[in-house]
């Protein structure tokens, strides 16, 4: 997760602006929005953190790249702008959505595998991982052939690796050590 503590400061308080407003929903979705498009245009974020634009040129692009934002988005933007601090903005969003996921009572779960899940493995996914929080889940899985069989499980801050790849690392750290 891309953050800092300002971003998480930023968050905090856009989280509770948004509580108070009554808006939170609206906020969550145009976070998310966010979020996608600065993981997909790694580009904007370097515009955003170049420290040769000015901010009013930082703030002309985060106007055109994300239109039609609410008028607690549009304040956010000027909040940033007026501190330059709009390299934040992704990792304000990504504290906003786990703030939010928090408050809810929901958390992310990541499971990744050689192969995709079928129904039954995310069935049984999410049953063992219910026994690591009483928090609703989220499960979302990442298919990555370089783990060469097992999963990695990733709930919250906690991480159980149980991967193939994983075990032939320490099985060569133990031939190596003895």
């Amino acid at each position: 997760m891309k953050s800092g503590r300002a971003a998480i400061r930023y968050a905090k308080a856009l989280l509770e602006f948004s509580t108070e407003n009554q808006k939170q929903q609206e906020v969550v979705e145009e976070m998310q929005n966010i979020g996608s498009v600065m993981e997909s245009n790694p580009e904007l974020q370097e515009v955003l953190n170049s420290p040769v634009l000015p901010g009013s040129k930082k703030r002309k692009i985060m106007d055109e790249v994300f239109p039609k934002g609410s008028k607690i988005l549009q304040s956010l933007f000027d909040l940033l702008s007026q501190n330059s601090r709009e390299g934040l903005l992704e990792g304000i969003a990504q504290q906003f959505i786990y703030l939010y996921d928090q408050q809810q009572g929901k958390v992310g779960a990541t499971v990744t595998t050689a192969v995709p899940l079928t129904a039954a493995l995310d069935k049984e996914v999410l049953k063992k991982a219910a026994a690591l929080t009483p928090l609703k889940m989220e499960l979302k899985n990442i298919v990555d052939p370089a783990i060469k069989g097992g999963f990695i499980l990733k709930v919250g801050d906690l991480q159980y690796n149980a991967s193939v790849a994983e075990r032939m690392e320490l099985l060569k750290r133990e031939l190596i050590t003895s």
